[in-house]
């Protein structure tokens, strides 16, 4: 059985870095991208089975990256997003978007594991 894809889209270096590396300890194969534009493109190319969604990000914000991908995917990829943007204006607004879940940085590592793998309909 091949891993499943995760596509992180994070514009800061370290936040990034810790994911793929907590990712990749769990078993999940990880492609990424830095900005809005380049997370869509990303997404087409290496079809994702679910994304890892900044919301503050060069080039559009996150909320312009869900309504991409909802309109040029094929199949519905789960988002969870994950910011340190104020969550009283940005968790209503992320859900009404179709995020499965909302985490702010930092995030407690064992229940976002918990979260991707209920997005994945893992269970573990």
């Amino acid at each position: 059985m091949s891993k499943r894809k995760i596509l992180i889209v994070e514009d800061d270096q370290d936040v990034l870095r810790g994911l793929s590396i907590r990712l990749k300890a769990s078993g999940y194969a990880v492609v990424s991208a830095t900005d809005a534009a380049w997370a869509t493109t990303v997404a087409r190319k290496e079809k994702p089975d679910l994304v890892i969604l900044d919301l503050g990000l060069p080039g559009g914000d996150g909320f312009l990256v869900m309504e991409r991908l909802r309109s040029i995917m094929d199949v519905q990829i789960p988002i969870i997003v994950l910011t340190a943007r104020d969550p009283d204006i940005s968790r209503e607004r992320a859900f009404n978007a179709g995020a499965e879940a909302f985490f702010l940085k930092p995030v407690d590592n064992d229940e976002f594991l918990a979260a991707i793998q209920k997005a994945l309909g893992e269970s573990r």
